[in-house]
């Protein structure tokens, strides 16, 4: 495949599609919720999970005054929402009344739970860097609320029954409802890719 090399990221899409989450904050009686495409797990044992949130925005100085934050896994036929409230500030309007979000209690922090999400982690905050224009948020998940009929035996999501909502960049989601997980063994691969 040929390639085109500079020096500029450009968009910055290359690396997509990401999975889209609702991240949720609460501090000071006010909550807020952002859509977030950058974030990881980053160890397991402690369970530890990242997102990266500009610095300016709502979100992070809500996640500064608590120390904690939620991390919902919304799915695919929400993904108007996920648009929604990536394209409003929190700071002008109260995001889960204009648009009728509902929320579950949470058991260890005082983060919105969506209802809507298929999985959610209530996360205490154990490290917040500065990285360029973002701040890089590491959390502990504390409490895990999962809807069972979304995953499989194996605890791996069910596209039969729930797809993840991707986001593509440039405000394009991807719809994967059909797709065909596949199993590939790592030791039939490395012995059949071997020249």
């Amino acid at each position: 495949m040929k390639k085109k090399v500079s020096e500029s990221v450009g968009s910055y899409y290359h690396h997509y599609p990401r999975v889209a989450v609702v991240v949720t904050a609460s501090a000071g009686g006010r909550d807020n919720a952002a859509s977030i495409a950058w974030h990881t797990s980053v160890s397991k044992n402690p369970p530890l999970f990242c997102v990266s949130v500009a610095a300016g925005h709502y979100t992070y100085e809500l996640i500064a005054q608590s120390k904690e934050f939620g991390v919902n896994f919304i799915p695919d036929d929400k993904a108007e929402l996920v648009a929604a409230i990536g394209g409003s500030k929190g700071r002008d309007v109260n995001k889960f009344q204009a648009f009728g979000i509902a929320t579950d209690k949470p058991l260890k922090t005082s983060v919105p739970v969506l209802s809507d999400a298929y999985a959610v982690y209530e996360c205490q905050l154990v490290d917040d860097r500065e990285y360029g224009d973002h701040r890089l948020l590491v959390g502990e998940v504390v409490a895990v609320h999962c809807a069972d009929e979304a995953f499989k035996s194996d605890n791996t999501l069910d596209f039969k029954k729930t797809s993840p909502t991707l986001y593509m960049g440039s405000e394009l989601y991807l719809n994967v409802s059909g797709c065909k997980a596949r199993t590939l063994s790592r030791t039939s691969c490395v012995e059949g890719l071997k020249k």
